[in-house]
């Protein structure tokens, strides 16, 4: 069984910052690329950034130049610092890994519960 567990959402004023952290745990062989998404009320889950093993990454148009995605490989674990938010920032934060099991060993995606976050005018 694979975990992601997220923290560090919260209210939070325009202009303000948090951080998200997402730890995996369990029957982990290997983690590939992991990320974030978002869902906010009425609207579909969307893409907020995503990083790969070594460090490459990609990110959404609207966060960019005010969120940054890092991992640590070795604590298996994705942060998401998020600078200057915006009231259309309020969602939920969606933790994402694509997770190779140990037993059996297989591929597969893996989400987090979802933290929120909201931000207020």
């Amino acid at each position: 069984q694979v975990q992601l567990v997220e923290s560090g959402g919260g209210l939070v004023q325009a202009g303000g910052s948090l951080r998200l952290s997402c730890a995996a745990s369990g029957n982990i062989f290997s983690i590939d690329a992991m990320g974030w998404y978002r869902q906010a009320p009425g609207k579909r889950r969307e893409l907020v950034t995503t990083i790969t093993t070594g460090g490459s990454t990609n990110i959404a148009g609207p966060v960019k130049g005010r969120f940054t995605i890092s991992r640590d490989n070795a604590k298996n674990t994705v942060y998401l610092q998020m600078n200057s938010l915006k009231p259309e920032d309020t969602a939920v934060y969606y933790c994402y890994a694509d997770i190779t099991t140990i037993v059996p060993q297989l591929p597969g995606d893996y989400w987090g519960q979802g933290t929120q976050v909201t931000v207020s005018s």
